[in-house]
């Protein structure tokens, strides 16, 4: 009885196995996606409704340093809200501070070690933990002077669906990609186009996760921006539709900036350079380049973080998370260290780059104003061109109505 009990449950087996295989072949899939894709690591990763519960436990903690606020938008058809931590010591609100950074984590649904990184920086800018390497006597001294505001998870309904077992889920609670929803150079679509991956939305801003940042970041106006990704290793600049990247000072400034990331924190592994011209793709309707382009915000990056290159396709928990409690603690601590190194170079790079000053606030009059002083500037110089165009113009003239010198000579 034995043997026959033993062949019954190998021909059981089977039997399940070609149930599977047939299942998987009538959607049109070949494989058992569930037995190759890896599982969200429940004792690392926290549930979204738990990062956020901590994150607010910890404003909770430090009412004297942290505020946090939920910006809501959309409709009866689709709606959505973003947590918005702010950092400042003074808690007065931006205009007191003279170094302003906007940080977005989370911005794809499936890439949940960029929201642990936000909230590690949280705890870390508080003083309830210490990042290895990272000197927080120094650190206290940077953040004198700072406003930060972190957005430890942008997309939240996406972020859902892959708990909920969409692990490869990117874009939002109804299909779009939120980081092709932005106003500069949107819609283009290149020949590899996949709109599982890069549905831009039926128009720039038409997703209320992309409208809310446009606004927070608008009222804002930071000095710094950086939108955190996961899925390789880079540090980048714009642009991410073209393969160029800005020129004159402010390419010496964010390239400066990165460099030192790379070597302090990334061990000089991160590619370095534009979106469009490192990642071998471009991407039209990027956050980034409409916070350059658009905003104006003279320090824009996109920071990806981790990668396992080795991972398969449809593995995308593994593919774009670390998996192992080691590389989990490593990675975390790296770029929480490497955010509070942007915190000091970033803003030290800037104020060589103004002269030694940054400027506190942006407002509509004060754009006005900088305006203004363009066009004085412009206006100085085009009359000390003409000036020098009349002198030359007399000159000519002068020279032109000078009597001849004739010079007679007698004959030998």
């Amino acid at each position: 009885m034995g043997y026959f009990h033993r062949l019954s449950l190998v021909l059981n087996r089977h039997f399940l196995l070609s149930l599977s295989l047939m299942a998987s072949a009538w959607k049109g899939q070949f494989v058992l996606a569930d037995s190759l894709q890896t599982p969200i690591s429940r004792d690392l990763y926290r549930s979204s409704d738990a990062l956020l519960h901590d994150a607010k436990d910890l404003v909770n903690r430090h009412p004297d340093l942290l505020m946090m606020e939920t910006l809501k938008a959309g409709d009866s058809v689709y709606s959505a809200e973003v947590a918005v931590i702010t950092y400042n010591r003074t808690l007065e609100g931006p205009k007191n501070s003279k170094f302003r950074l906007l940080l977005s984590f989370g911005q794809h649904g499936r890439e949940l070690i960029t929201s642990e990184v936000a909230l590690k920086l949280l705890y870390a800018i508080c003083g309830e933990i210490d990042v290895p390497g990272y000197d927080m006597v120094s650190l206290s001294r940077v953040l004198e002077d700072l406003t930060i505001k972190v957005v430890p998870m942008e997309n939240i309904n996406g972020r859902k669906l892959v708990e909920s077992g969409e692990l490869c889920e990117r874009r939002n609670g109804r299909g779009v990609d939120l980081n092709r929803n932005w106003d500069v150079d949107w819609g283009k679509k290149e020949k590899d186009y996949d709109p599982y991956e890069e549905n831009p939305g039926t128009g720039p801003f038409s997703e209320p996760e992309a409208q809310i940042m446009q606004k927070l970041a608008e009222s804002f106006r930071p000095h710094v921006w950086v939108n955190v990704h996961s899925g390789m290793e880079g540090l980048f600049m714009p642009y991410d539709h073209k393969n160029s990247t800005p020129g004159g000072s402010q390419l010496l400034v964010m390239k400066s900036i990165l460099d030192e990331i790379n070597y302090r924190h990334c061990h000089h592994k991160c590619l370095i350079g534009s979106g469009g011209g490192s990642v071998g793709y471009l991407a039209h309707g990027t956050a980034t380049d409409y916070m350059y382009d658009v905003l104006r915000i003279p320090i824009s990056f996109t920071f990806e973080i981790y990668g396992d290159l080795d991972a398969p396709s449809k593995d995308c928990f593994r593919m774009f998370n670390p998996v192992d409690a080691a590389t989990f603690v490593r990675v975390v601590n790296d770029w929480a260290g490497a955010f509070l190194s942007v915190f000091e170079i970033a803003r030290r790079r800037l104020m060589e780059a103004e002269g030694g000053s940054v400027v506190t606030e942006i407002s509509g009059t004060e754009a006005i104003e900088m305006g203004l002083r363009e066009l004085k500037i412009y206006f100085r110089l085009f009359m000390l061109s003409t000036l020098l165009l009349m002198f030359m113009f007399c000159a000519r003239i002068l020279r032109k109505k000078r009597p001849r010198l004739m010079i007679f000579s007698s004959p030998v």
